[in-house]
């Protein structure tokens, strides 16, 4: 298994758990109090990654900006699931949040110019027919 592959499987693993685990919390708690303890879980990772080796984050601040709009709009997201999945079907909601990519994939072709070849733009229209019928 190459060193990509392992850190996309943690990456599939723990982000289907954070897909779920919102469902039980938000019983319990409301959002708002929910994404200040998922904010202190985050730093405590970075604490981590601070810690090891002695690591210093380098700079450069075009980069470091949108490095913080980054975890803004992460965080703004997961505000947004934990708002979703207290009202709705985690099951749906799940599957339609993590068709993010198709906003990705847009910015992508208007900003990088990547192209898609035909049988991958079948499968962006496919997920798109997918959203549609979840949201119907």
């Amino acid at each position: 298994m190459s060193s990509w592959s392992l850190w996309a499987l943690i990456a599939f693993l723990a982000w289907g758990l954070w897909a779920l685990l919102p469902k039980v919390v938000t019983q319990h708690i409301d959002p708002r109090s929910a994404i200040v303890y998922e904010a202190l879980g985050a730093l405590a990772v970075a604490a981590v990654v601070l810690a090891s080796l002695g690591f210093r984050p380098a700079w450069h601040g075009w980069a470091a900006a949108l490095a913080f709009l980054t975890g803004v709009l992460g965080i703004l997201g997961g505000l947004a699931y934990l708002y979703a999945v207290q009202r709705g079907p985690v099951s749906l909601i799940a599957v339609l949040t993590a068709l993010y990519p198709l906003v990705t994939v847009a910015l992508a072709y208007v900003w990088f110019g990547e192209t898609l070849s035909p049988r991958q733009w079948l499968g962006v229209l496919l997920a798109l027919l997918a959203m549609a019928l979840i949201l119907a």
